[in-house]
């Protein structure tokens, strides 16, 4: 979980949209219609269930979490993904500062439309 009293704040959408490009982009990709890479199309994250993007193979974990994707929820989860949904074959580390993953979802929210 994150640090106490750490939650989502607003943040900067285009320092957001250059840790996309460094940290998320070659596993995912945003636009509406986009691919699935490695990891899922994020088009539409925001208010969906985990493991339901169609033509992806998510793992059981992934598919069984059951949370709606939102602000609170990706700014825990993007903190450790491995810790908050045990199973998922996301090999990203997460994001350890607060105000990186405010930037990156400050930015996914506006790029996920």
């Amino acid at each position: 979980m994150p640090a106490k009293n750490e939650s989502f704040k607003e943040g900067d959408a285009s320092k957001g949209a250059g840790l996309f490009k460094t940290r998320c982009a070659q596993c995912h990709t945003t636009e509406e219609g986009g691919g699935n890479k490695v990891g899922p199309n994020l088009h539409g994250l925001f208010g969906r269930k985990t493991g339901q993007v169609q033509n992806f193979s998510y793992t059981d974990a992934n598919v069984n979490k059951g949370i709606t994707w939102s602000e609170e929820t990706l700014f825990e989860y993007l903190e450790n993904p491995k810790k908050y949904i045990p199973g998922t074959k996301m090999a990203f580390g997460g994001l350890k500062k607060a105000k990186d993953r405010n930037d990156l979802i400050t930015h996914l929210r506006a790029a996920t439309k």
